[in-house]
């Protein structure tokens, strides 16, 4: 396949020469791609692709020199440090070591509209100024570590939680090139938030998308997922984190169903997924809680406490 029938980075990871150094890869449905890959030392450039890819060095210490689509640079990785490469351009990437690295990639078929809107009209990204070497970020840091821990959890990220994920790695992109994305004011009317809340519970067990409940607001999604975070508290992903536990909870409570249907009914993949997302918030099985509810001689607790502070991230 020559370098530009590549539909996406992700294809061309898969597909083209450096893929044998791919450890990992998670995809949520073209919304985002996720990477992590070990590679040596050598010529590491890319074709030409349809999307904004942010690379993290998770070691640092090498020399990097070539054009990710902002001009020549030459520099010194820093540990944890990011490079971003301009979409539709042939990156020149030349590395001095081996390196472990992350990826991050945003199809612009899934985001033009959304940065395009939310950037009020301006240019989002500015890639002249990003893809001029490495730079450092604690929020996208802090964005991407939660995003992997989240995907190791649940397998392949759900749509909703890549779709907030990407939207909160992108606003930071457009405010460290200059471009702030514009702020939504007030939350969400009460029809609307009841209408959301209704419609999250009802679909609980479907991987129910950003898009889908924006459109029943009648919002764009980076501006849905703001007001519903000052409305409700926490951001959609969190909220219906607390569904799936509160859900999962009352059928271990109440019924004989197997552990493997109580995960299928509230969302998740598999009883494994299930049971990690489960010990994170409840510390402890899903089959203990079962336990520990039924049994009076056991310690009582308090099987609707409210999640751990992942509101507040």
């Amino acid at each position: 396949m020559t370098a530009d029938a590549y539909r996406s980075f992700a294809q061309w990871y898969s597909d083209g020469h450096l893929a044998s150094y791919v450890r990992t890869m998670k995809s949520a449905g073209d919304i985002i791609h996720l990477l992590e890959a070990a590679q040596p030392a050598g010529d590491m450039s890319d074709p030409a692709v349809p999307d904004i890819i942010l690379y993290q060095d998770l070691h640092g210490g090498c020399r990097v020199s070539g054009d990710m689509g902002g001009g020549r640079f030459d520099v010194k990785s820093e540990k944890g440090g990011f490079f971003l490469s301009a979409p539709q351009f042939a990156n020149t990437v030349i590395v001095d070591a081996a390196h472990e690295l992350r990826s991050l990639s945003f199809p612009l078929a899934q985001w033009q509209s959304v940065l395009d809107e939310a950037a009020d009209g301006r240019f989002p990204v500015d890639y002249q100024k990003l893809c001029m070497g490495t730079f450092a970020s604690a929020t996208i840091r802090s964005a991407i570590r939660n995003l992997w821990v989240l995907c190791d959890e649940e397998g392949a990220p759900s749509r909703l939680l890549a779709q907030a994920a990407g939207l909160e790695v992108l606003a930071e992109l457009c405010r460290l090139g200059g471009a702030p994305l514009t702020t939504a004011k007030g939350g969400l009317a009460p029809w609307v938030q009841r209408r959301c809340l209704e419609l999250m519970h009802a679909r609980l067990s479907e991987d129910i998308s950003l898009d889908e409940l924006a459109a029943e607001a009648r919002l764009s999604p980076f501006h849905f997922a703001r007001m519903f975070k000052q409305s409700v508290g926490v951001p959609p992903r969190v909220y219906l984190t607390r569904l799936r536990m509160e859900k999962a909870c009352e059928l271990l409570e109440t019924t004989d169903l197997p552990v493997t249907e109580i995960a299928q009914e509230v969302g998740y993949s598999s009883n494994q997924v299930l049971a990690r997302v489960f010990i994170k918030h409840r510390h402890m099985s899903p089959s203990d809680y079962r336990r520990a509810v039924r049994d009076p001689a056991r310690p009582s607790i308090s099987p609707r406490a409210p999640s751990a502070p992942e509101g507040r991230q």
